[in-house]
């Protein structure tokens, strides 16, 4: 049984889920021939950071609101004063069991869909049998159908949960039900991306010799592939669960229940001893889910393996009982008739108010708004990976890496439309707001992704280099950063796709962008207008 993979590696799957094709092949380049490449899109990415500072008026119009920065210091104060009565603190463990239950129910449906999803997507399922002894290839009708299949499973996961949510709401109401299925939707494609992925390069010896002797691709896959990648199967799920959670919260800011309702209820009455008592409980939450996945993947075996599974299951009883979701409602004529309603009103996609070009230019604003966030949040987060990283010998340099990765926990266990609301208070509404929201809530997950980037670094570089002599800065840059630096891009041009499309729920509570335009269309019951933003 292979172990789990950390969560770096876990995200280099889920980029590959988002690509239309394998990315497998595609390389960033090594070596002198390619460096000038990697030089040119750096003075591209700095160009294009420039350019969307200067379009977003910095350094030719008023930013900062002065007036804004006491509504912020009351906010943060109310940090040692959350509201703690009886009644609110009860409120909010059942809105707690709510967003987990989302979470839970949410990616539970998204596994069994990933799974079914995965064997249709997977090469393994479309190869020859002719091809089976050699390495695997696939030609003429079959190319095509698997090219399709992708392709097919490749749009949900293309639009946000959010977007799924605000849909669904139209349809279901305010029924559980919505936000279990905006969470399974996307997060199923993905799942079943990632998993054919895994499921692919686990189709060795044992599933060749089962199809060799006659057996079908089903049964070769149940015994002779997944099996073996059963161990990586698990872990995304337990990651997967993990950003379920924060799906749950950001839907709930739309209306779905749950911590996130509460939290912005809370904002919208300026609430804020609430406020903390609810972000508090997000970032227990958060917390027990990283720390979950962070323990299966530490050390794996069969052991907490099975337990995790077992308590799994268990949740998924609990969850259900909790919210009661009646999955007949969804097939009742009245859902039937909603949706068919919806999608004859959303057809053919409509200009907006100001034209098809008021639509590209909120295209524009909301691409100046993501590159603006991964900006902000790969400088924090590589300055700060260093520091978090686990390894630390001194106890010291363990007091600040804990404290570092309890930054990181906050930042991301905090939703991003609640940073979006906070700037709002001191930057004038625009791309600004939402790209330092966005910036701060990726910082987060980042941050995560590159400590643990450095901390499964090979140390065998850096200690050749102390032997040699080398200066302590030398070997930082020529041995750690060196290493690390590939993994870094990578991950920044990952975390860069998902906050291109997490621009909508910050531009959902005014930040501006596409998020905005949707938002705006959906209050006014322009459906037509609202299917031609969201593609």
């Amino acid at each position: 049984m292979t172990s789990p993979r950390s969560l770096a590696t876990l995200a280099d799957h889920e980029q590959a889920a988002r690509a239309t094709r394998p990315i497998a092949s595609r390389r960033i380049g090594r070596g002198r021939g390619q460096l000038p490449s990697a030089r040119v899109w750096l003075l591209v990415a700095v160009t294009g950071v420039a350019w969307s500072l200067w379009d977003a008026g910095v350094g030719r119009k008023a930013i900062v609101n002065p007036g804004g920065w006491q509504l912020v210091r009351r906010f943060w104060a109310a940090a040692a004063h959350p509201q703690l009565s009886p009644d609110f603190v009860l409120s909010t463990w059942h809105d707690t069991l709510t967003t987990i239950g989302f979470a839970v129910l949410g990616t539970a449906l998204a596994l069994i869909v990933g799974l079914v999803g995965a064997i249709a997507m997977s090469e393994t399922w479309w190869q020859r049998e002719s091809s089976l002894s050699s390495k695997p290839q696939l030609r003429g009708v079959r190319r095509r159908g698997w090219y399709a299949t992708r392709t097919l499973w490749g749009i949900p996961r293309g639009i946000h949960e959010a977007v799924w949510g605000l849909y669904l709401v139209n349809i279901l109401g305010r029924d559980p039900l919505v936000g279990i299925l905006a969470i399974a939707i996307p997060f199923g494609a993905i799942t079943a991306k990632v998993y054919a992925e895994l499921i692919d390069e686990s189709a060795g010896d044992t599933y060749r010799v089962l199809r060799a002797a006659g057996s079908g691709r089903l049964v070769s896959l149940a015994y002779g592939a997944i099996p073996n990648a059963r161990a990586d199967l698990v872990s995304y799920a337990f990651y997967r669960l993990e950003c379920s959670v924060r799906s749950a919260v950001i839907l709930g800011m739309i209306g779905a229940g749950g911590l996130g309702f509460r939290l912005s209820l809370s904002f919208q009455g300026l609430a804020y001893r609430e406020m903390w008592t609810t972000i508090y409980a997000l970032i227990v939450v958060s917390a027990l889910a990283d720390w979950w996945g962070s323990w299966l993947r530490r050390a794996p075996n069969r052991t907490r393996m099975h337990l995790s599974l077992v308590a799994g299951a268990a949740l998924v009883v609990v969850s259900a009982a909790e919210l009661r979701p009646d999955i007949g409602r969804l097939f009742t004529a009245r859902s039937r008739k909603l949706a068919t309603d919806l999608a004859l009103r959303s057809w053919p996609p409509s200009a907006p108010r100001d034209g098809w070009w008021g639509l590209a230019r909120r295209a524009v604003e909301t691409f100046q708004m993501s590159l603006l966030a991964i900006a902000i949040a790969g400088l924090l987060a590589i300055g700060v990976a260093f520091v978090a990283a686990r390894g630390a010998t001194s106890r010291p340099r363990r007091l600040v890496a804990f404290a570092a990765r309890g930054v990181l926990l906050v930042t991301r266990a905090i939703p991003a439309p609640v940073w979006a609301l906070l700037v709002l208070f001191v930057v004038y509404p625009g791309p600004i707001p939402g790209a330092l929201a966005l910036g701060i809530y990726n910082f987060g997950i980042l941050g995560r992704l590159c400590a643990e980037v450095v901390e499964n670094l090979d140390p065998g570089p850096a200690t050749a280099l102390d032997a040699l002599g080398a200066h302590g800065l030398s070997t930082f840059a020529y041995a750690t950063l060196a290493q690390a630096s590939t993994r870094f891009a990578t991950y920044s041009l990952y975390r860069w796709e998902v906050a291109l499309r997490e621009t909508v729920i910050v531009g959902v509570v005014g930040a501006g962008g596409l998020g905005r335009l949707l938002e705006q269309q959906r209050a006014a019951f322009d459906y037509s207008a609202m299917f031609a933003t969201v593609l």
